[in-house]
């Protein structure tokens, strides 16, 4: 596992950025919500889907950042420049926290769900968890809680599109 600070420091070719975030503590939510505000890129990281570019990190895009305490993964919205989806990425996690200096972190389990904006969900990165269980890097419950989760994320909160918008709408609204 590895070890992820919520400024996304390996995304080498972010070159100005701030961050703005908040522990929030609600009757809905409680946990962490951010915004990594991207100014300047070295290049834009393009990604394919259904056979068409789809940038996902540009200058003036924004990134929303929700890490639900308690719970086992952080998901990353992908805004262009008109604050429009263009992807959300979700890491399984093992555990949580914050750093001295107030940044959040987790720990990488590996698997990660990418949920495009018509709904399209793809799971990502099975071989790197099953790799990563035969070589002792987890224990068998760190892969069930990463399998879990995943199979929780799909069953609940995306299991409808419309719904989940709303949310990362709401999401957006409270940090902003």
């Amino acid at each position: 596992m590895y070890r992820c600070r919520i400024t996304y420091d390996e995304w080498k070719c972010i070159i100005a950025k701030n961050r703005v975030g908040k522990v929030m503590d609600t009757a809905d939510y409680s946990g962490y919500v951010g915004i990594l505000n991207i100014h300047e890129v070295s290049e834009p990281q393009i990604w394919k889907y259904n056979g068409e570019d789809l940038t996902v990190c540009d200058n003036n895009y924004q990134w929303l950042t929700i890490m639900p305490e308690n719970d086992y993964y952080c998901l990353t919205v992908m805004m262009n420049d008109k604050c429009e989806i263009q992807v959300c990425y979700i890491d399984m996690i093992a555990e949580q926290g914050y750093d001295k200096d107030g940044v959040p972190y987790f720990y990488d389990l590996y698997l990660d769900l990418v949920v495009y904006p018509d709904g399209t969900i793809i799971e990502d990165d099975m071989d790197e968890l099953q790799n990563a269980l035969a070589n002792g890097d987890i224990t068998q419950q760190q892969f069930d809680l990463a399998l879990n989760t995943c199979d929780k994320l799909k069953n609940g909160l995306l299991s409808d599109n419309i719904a989940f918008k709303n949310y990362l709408q709401k999401m957006y609204d409270m940090v902003k």
